[in-house]
């Protein structure tokens, strides 16, 4: 990990060590993530499977979840199925709790303004495969859409290694009621949830991360016209730590790794008041590593890790601030009087016992989070992604005859003749109902 002292740095040298990795952002990448975007968009099902045949070795398969599922529950040990279940009901408690409230304001005498929420008709959702299977982000967006109402959700998912469908991928799947779901992956299934191919239909949104890919395709099929909306930017993972000088070496350098692990263009940041902890960090590093078994992605990803040290607590809130880090771990002795501080981060990890890989699983609140400093302004997955607010106004006669002279004018104010003579036109009627 470089290591860095944030005082001795310029402003140019700051942003330099806050950048994300430049392969984010290859313009080869980016080409090639659009042209099989527009290939499946224009030809449809036989170019998806083109594709999908050339990168995930197999045409896409709608697989029923069910046969799998049982086959889960046969061959996973009893805690294995247990811990599944309490994710499921931990992440279906907080989800349903956090269902928003309807609300009227009378904003003056008969005029009445209502906010009602209705769920999205149909999702897409991305579950990212490769070498393991990612049960958890199934569970993860999956709930939260049904605890919003949403009817149709759409799901697809790499094949596994071999081909088809996961069996614990399945056992997720049935435990959150979909019956099936698709076996295709990449920028191509990303396109096809956009624009539809064969039986698979066009989302209104598209909901999961994944890499480079994945996330560069999700922000292009949402720029284009009749494109879907999306989450957010969701793309390799991020965890940035800050820590003093109580925290413990070896829980933070297995933090860093539990993040490392996940993918190459991952990016971990230790930030801390602590030289001694910086030290004694790496070492930890260094010693957990060795019997990693996902060490050589682990190794890659810390290849681009910066440890920066800074004169405070308060500094160090600043630089991730700065960052907008997809997980912010505090390891801190008192993490409370920080929180109202941090204004950008995916999820907070607050104190030495509040673990990233618990939020990842079954604390409750989803994993899917902004990267790349979308969380400045983005927020993570949750019910509200699945579920869009209307307003409705509700007029009374008495209401209409205070507010359409005021209104006209207005609408004159800005040469909109055509609206001002709308809004007198109540006055007409309330004229000719009265005379009646």
């Amino acid at each position: 990990m470089q290591r860095l002292d944030w005082n001795a740095l310029d402003a140019a040298s700051r942003r330099a060590a806050l950048a994300r990795p430049a392969a984010r952002r290859d313009p080869a990448l980016l080409a090639s993530v659009r042209a099989i975007v527009d290939e499946v968009r224009e030809s449809g099902w036989p170019a998806l499977c083109r594709i999908a045949e050339r990168i995930d070795g197999e045409a896409p398969r709608l697989v029923e979840t069910a046969p799998l599922a049982a086959e889960a529950r046969r061959t996973l040990a009893a805690e294995q199925i247990e811990a599944i279940e309490l994710a499921f009901a931990n992440i279906t408690a907080f989800h349903t709790g956090s269902l928003p409230a309807e609300h009227a304001i009378e904003t003056m005498p008969g005029l009445l303004c209502r906010k009602v929420w209705r769920p999205l008709d149909r999702v897409g959702l991305y579950i990212p495969g490769g070498k393991t299977p990612l049960f958890s982000t199934l569970m993860m967006l999956a709930i939260p859409a049904r605890a919003a109402g949403v009817e149709d959700i759409v799901v697809v998912t790499p094949p596994r290694p071999g081909g088809g469908l996961d069996p614990v991928v399945a056992l997720a799947a049935d435990l959150c009621g979909i019956g099936s779901v698709w076996t295709v992956g990449g920028a191509q299934a990303v396109a096809a949830l956009a624009f539809g191919a064969g039986e698979i239909e066009p989302v209104a949104k598209i909901c999961g991360p994944g890499n480079a890919w994945v996330a560069e395709a999700k922000s292009y099929v949402s720029s284009l016209s009749g494109g879907p909306s999306i989450d957010m930017p969701a793309g390799p993972s991020e965890l940035l730590v800050i820590a003093d000088g109580t925290a413990d070496a070896r829980t933070v350098a297995a933090d860093l790794l539990s993040q490392a692990e996940h993918d190459a263009a991952a990016q971990v940041l230790l930030v801390t008041t602590s030289t001694s902890l910086v030290s004694a960090a790496g070492s930890e590093i260094e010693s957990q590593l060795r019997d990693l078994p996902r060490r050589q992605l682990a190794e890659a990803s810390l290849g681009q890790a910066k440890t920066i040290l800074v004169n405070s607590i308060e500094q160090a809130v600043e630089v991730a601030n700065a960052y907008g880090p997809e997980h912010l771990s505090l390891a801190v002795a008192d993490p409370e009087p920080l929180l109202a501080g941090v204004r950008n981060a995916g999820a907070i990890f607050a104190g030495h016992l509040a673990a990233e890989t618990f939020g990842d699983y079954l604390a409750g609140t989803s994993h899917v989070l902004p990267t790349d400093g979308a969380a400045r302004s983005w927020s993570g997955v949750s019910v509200h992604t699945f579920l869009k607010a209307m307003t409705i106004q509700t007029v009374t006669a008495r209401a209409a005859q205070s507010i359409a002279v005021p209104a006209a004018a207005l609408a004159r104010m800005e040469a909109l003749e055509a609206h001002a003579r709308a809004a007198e036109a109540r006055l007409e009627t309330i004229f000719a109902e009265s005379a009646a």
